[in-house]
């Protein structure tokens, strides 16, 4: 049965790929709902009726990882404000002046980051700048669960540290 499958899949290997391509919108990505497609097919082959459509079957499983992943990676990007009406999501609108006090802590808080060890500050600053903690992730070369802690640390030290520069000022 195995081996049927595998001769099925490269029958139809050059659409499957040609989907995957327009569905993605880029080689990197096709090339990789491809691997995954490929290995669905392989650990769900006892699925597969015989004497059906391979290729629809083929397609559907495609079809169906690609959506997938496309909404994990929405998901990935929500904004779950859970506060009364909405505070986090509709206070961007206000505008705030910029004094001097404001731009005093401004600079010791960037004097505060170049102080964090460099592997809470380079996550912490990609995460500034916008970078998705998966994003941060392969650019490190370095596990999710890895990333998010180094970025709740600096955080957590950064709040410390200006804490304690409060107490010093006053």
């Amino acid at each position: 049965m195995l081996n049927n499958i595998h001769n099925q899949i490269e029958k139809i290997s050059s659409s499957l790929r040609a989907f995957s391509l327009k569905l993605t919108g880029n080689e990197t990505d096709a090339h990789d709902l491809y691997q995954d497609t490929a290995l669905r097919i392989i650990s769900n082959a006892d699925k597969f009726q015989e004497n059906t459509n391979f290729k629809a079957w083929a397609v559907t499983i495609m079809r169906n990882i690609f959506i997938n992943n496309y909404r994990k990676k929405v998901r990935r990007g929500t904004i779950l404000d859970q506060t009364p009406n909405n505070y986090y999501l509709n206070s961007g609108a206000q505008v705030i002046e910029n004094d001097g006090e404001t731009r005093m802590a401004y600079k010791e808080l960037l004097r505060m980051v170049s102080a964090l060890p460099e592997d809470f500050k380079r996550p912490f600053w990609m995460a500034y700048k916008g970078y998705k903690y998966d994003e941060i992730a392969e650019e490190l070369d370095a596990p999710l669960g890895t990333i998010k802690s180094r970025i709740f640390f600096a955080r957590r030290k950064l709040q410390k540290m200006y804490a304690e520069a409060g107490r010093l000022r006053a």
